[in-house]
């Protein structure tokens, strides 16, 4: 496989606080990279460097052969690195279909308004919401405001998708249905990188796993693997249910 992303050595600190300090991966295409750590470990900061929307202190990210390090959120979407929020962001007076219509527009491919609604309408089939097209995007439960995120992201026709913990207030019919999604985007041809506290989910679903702890590496290996790692276990240890999780994954 072609390494899709590769961040070399990172930091980002916030006063005094060192949010990311020296993170190396990479992720490869095809790939489904996990990313798990406990609360405050620097999660979301790291995918907010990817994304541009922090610049680095140091440290480089090339993205499909491109140095994106310091490019702002909206160049980073039109070379195709997309993004959902943990906390979900619809466009509330839109509806459903314009709501994706935005993504299509603003996307990689700078499509015009009716290829944007051509293109709309295939990514809602895709993720299952055809007939809530018209629907006012306010209107949708959690899990198809989750759902609206990732269509909207696709939407921009991403080379790599960042999913913040889109399985997060589901329940377990919902959750499953979320994970059988992200398989089909990923074999469709869009690589994804995933933030995830559902453990069982992520290690069935990660190709590879990607751990922080207080901003920094502890680990990076496939879901057999991470589940062992003793430093992982010991981030851990003052969440004894997560640690239940992660020795019941293995």
């Amino acid at each position: 496989m072609t390494a899709l992303l590769e961040v070399q050595g990172v930091s980002k600190r916030f006063g005094g606080l060192q949010a990311v300090g020296d993170v190396s991966f990479t992720l490869q295409e095809g790939e489904i990279l996990g990313l798990i750590g406990p609360n405050g470990a620097g999660k979301t900061t790291l995918f907010n460097l990817v994304n541009g929307v922090y610049k680095t202190d140091t440290g480089s990210i090339i993205f499909s052969g491109k140095n994106i390090t310091g490019r702002s959120p909206d160049q980073v979407v039109h070379l195709g690195l997309a993004r959902t929020h943990q906390i979900v962001r619809p466009l509330n007076g839109m509806s459903v279909l314009e709501n994706v219509i935005v993504g299509a527009c603003y996307g990689r491919e700078y499509q015009s308004l009716r290829a944007a609604r051509a293109t709309a309408l295939e990514v809602l089939e895709q993720v299952g919401m055809a007939s809530r097209a018209n629907s006012p995007a306010h209107s949708l439960t959690l899990a198809f405001k989750k759902r609206l995120e990732v269509a909207r992201a696709l939407a921009a026709r991403p080379k790599l998708l960042l999913l913040d913990e889109v399985l997060a207030g589901l329940n377990p019919t919902e959750i499953a249905q979320m994970i059988d999604l992200i398989r089909k985007i990923r074999d469709s041809g869009v690589s994804v990188f995933m933030i995830e506290h559902v453990m069982q989910a992520i290690m069935n679903l990660s190709d590879r796993i990607l751990v922080l702890n207080l901003g920094h590496k502890i680990a990076e290996a496939p879901p057999a693997e991470v589940v062992k790692n003793p430093d992982v276990v010991e981030a851990y240890l003052g969440f004894p249910d997560i640690v239940d999780k992660l020795r019941g994954a293995s």
